[in-house]
């Protein structure tokens, strides 16, 4: 099934945090920033380690682990030791003040090929 669906008030993610959600099993990443609310794989490329625990610096999101950070945007990762993107799904907030809700659609968006070069291993 695809379409949006709600996962969970705006209010329970403050701006600069995540909160890990699972959709369709999948668990997924919501992280408020200054730029937007985005849902990325709940899941580093490097270490199957969960991304909503790391740090979040404006449209990019730290893996606690090694440190491999990855543009919420498009999943691509900015620094290694992470080679391959993650999974990022379209993302929006729905009504206004505390009653606000994030929708997730669990439909993939599209990761550019070329993507996955963009950091290479030495």
């Amino acid at each position: 099934m695809t379409g949006f669906r709600p996962v969970c008030p705006i209010a329970e993610v403050a701006v600069g945090t995540s909160r890990r959600v699972v959709v369709d099993g999948v668990p997924i990443a919501v992280v408020n920033t200054d730029e937007g609310v985005f849902a990325i794989e709940d899941r580093c490329s490097h270490a199957d380690v969960a991304l909503s625990e790391g740090d979040v610096d404006g449209c990019t999101i730290e893996c606690w682990l090694h440190g491999s950070a990855f543009d919420l945007r498009t999943g691509v990762p900015l620094s290694l030791p992470a080679t391959v993107p993650v999974t990022v799904y379209p993302a929006r907030v729905v009504g206004d003040g505390m009653t606000a809700v994030v929708e997730i659609d669990p439909t993939p968006t599209t990761v550019p090929a070329a993507a996955g070069r963009q950091i290479e291993e030495s």
